[in-house]
């Protein structure tokens, strides 16, 4: 007899005893079948879990991630899915300071969000990573009308590789120089825009009324405020850290008079070391007559700002917001500049077509419910979205028409120097390093606190230094 047959036998043998076993129950059978209908039940629920896997899951990740801003993504996600059954949308709150190291962990893992809302410094890098969808991001602007969004946004998410848009606008803030319009006309000054018309104000505003100064610049060279302020400045007269071929262009003649016009304003200013705490309380408490701020001071000019030890500032002027103007545009002698930050929401390669179709949500219908939760700090970047915004807040009734206006068109002339088009990687990782590591701060301090140096060394100063970092970066 083969082997092959004998082990047929076996288990054929085996298989007798066991059918045997179960037609005649036992109290060890019994206790048998509990697991086996558990078993039984998981199985029966395996296909319910799946049919709800059969959903379109889209992951958004969103840097506003307080819980009640949270809550309001979640409550415009589920007007979503209710629209669209098929969809699952996950809100995925992350920090602004991890998105770079969570999506390397997540490109790694291969699984990329489909969404993410992050601010435009964070773009260029992620397209040249190669891990944004442009063509997504363009039908997305497409769809919701590429008319509709301002020109100065759109600029700004342009790849200068590609001419493509690397990521979708979506909302931002606008810096300018808010000033005492009445005392302005009072004095017959001119808005201050042009170098000129703020040295004019500079002069004209100590002794104006109950003011003191003509405005606070940030001096303090622990803070950030200065090159904040500067910045603008320095693109208001071409001055940048680079020119096109990447070399350090930190000590040119337009830095210099950049430098030399900001530290000169020290001359009417509030005496330092001042950073945007100073500058804010100066302007509320009738001291200066100018000051440069965020659109997020517009609540706080009608209650008055907090005060470090608690309670907050009386503010001794009749209506200071309605009696205060906004340029956000300055004009210098070789161009002009404003200065913001504009958040974007990225659409990730490999994302679902269905995330397209939730950023268009996220721009229309659920708009308006994401832009009230910091009506001053999320400013439209679609002209169609101005009128419902100023709905949002009763402070903006506070305002004028021109000065709402002045922040809406605030995007059409927004610039940084870390988004300048024809910067690579390296110039931009530089730019932030020259921004982490205070080194206009320290300059400016240097000229008007310290008297250690002029504008002429302090550029040449600025440029040892970035020179220094650049050769850093390269190394890398």
């Amino acid at each position: 007899m083969s082997k092959r047959l004998l082990t047929m036998l076996g288990l054929l043998a085996i298989l007798t005893i066991v059918l045997a076993a179960c037609a005649t129950p036992t109290p060890e059978t019994v206790e048998v079948e509990v697991p086996v209908e558990v078993v039984v039940t998981e199985i029966v629920e395996v296909p319910v879990e799946a049919e709800a896997g059969d959903k379109t899951v889209i992951e958004f990740w969103t840097t506003d991630n307080e819980e009640a801003r949270v809550d309001v993504y979640e409550a415009v996600a589920a007007r979503f899915m209710e629209a669209n059954p098929d969809v699952e949308l996950r809100i995925v709150p992350i920090d602004e300071g991890s998105i770079s190291q969570r999506i390397a962990t997540a490109q790694a893992a291969n699984r990329l969000p489909d969404i993410v809302r992050m601010g435009i410094e964070r773009v260029a890098t992620f397209a040249a990573d190669g891990i944004l969808d442009e063509d997504a991001a363009a039908a997305v602007i497409a769809s919701v009308g590429e008319d509709d969004f301002r020109a100065g946004p759109l600029s700004m998410v342009t790849n200068p590789s590609t001419g493509a848009y690397s990521a979708v606008p979506y909302d931002g803030w606008i810096q300018a120089i808010w000033y005492r319009a009445d005392t302005f006309a009072d004095a017959g000054l001119n808005p201050p825009i042009s170098w000129e018309d703020i040295n004019a104000a500079c002069d004209a505003l100590p002794g104006a009324g109950n003011l003191l100064y003509g405005l606070t610049i940030g001096t303090d060279p622990g803070q950030n405020y200065p090159h904040q302020v500067f910045e603008q400045v320095a693109m208001s007269n071409e001055a940048w850290p680079f020119d096109a071929d990447g070399n350090v262009t930190m000590n040119t003649p337009e830095m210099v008079e950049a430098l030399a016009f900001y530290t000169d304003l020290q001359r009417c200013a509030t005496p330092g070391p001042q950073y945007w705490r100073g500058a804010r309380e100066a302007y509320e408490l009738d001291q200066s007559g100018m000051l440069f701020y965020s659109t997020y001071i517009m609540d706080d000019l009608v209650d008055g700002s907090g005060l470090e030890e608690g309670g907050n500032v009386e503010i001794p002027v009749d209506d200071l917001a309605g009696n205060t103007g906004f340029a956000s545009e300055m004009v210098g002698p070789n161009g002009s500049a404003s200065y913001g930050q504009l958040v974007t929401l990225g659409l990730m390669q490999g994302a679902d077509p269905q995330a397209q179709a939730v950023v268009e949500f996220f721009l229309t219908d659920g708009y308006q419910e994401v832009l009230a939760l910091a009506p001053f700090g999320k400013v439209p970047v679609l002209e169609s979205a101005v009128d419902d915004w100023r709905g949002l807040s009763p402070y903006f009734e506070n305002y004028s028409e021109e000065t709402l206006a002045q922040i809406a068109n605030g995007f059409d002339s927004m610039q940084r120097w870390l988004f300048r088009p024809d910067y690579g990687p390296t110039e931009r990782a530089v730019v932030g390093d020259i921004e982490g590591r205070l080194l206009i701060s320290q300059a400016i301090s240097n000229i008007v606190l310290e008297g250690t140096m002029t504008p002429e060394t302090a550029a040449e100063w600025l440029q040892e230094q970035v020179e220094l970092l650049l050769a850093e970066r390269q190394e890398e």
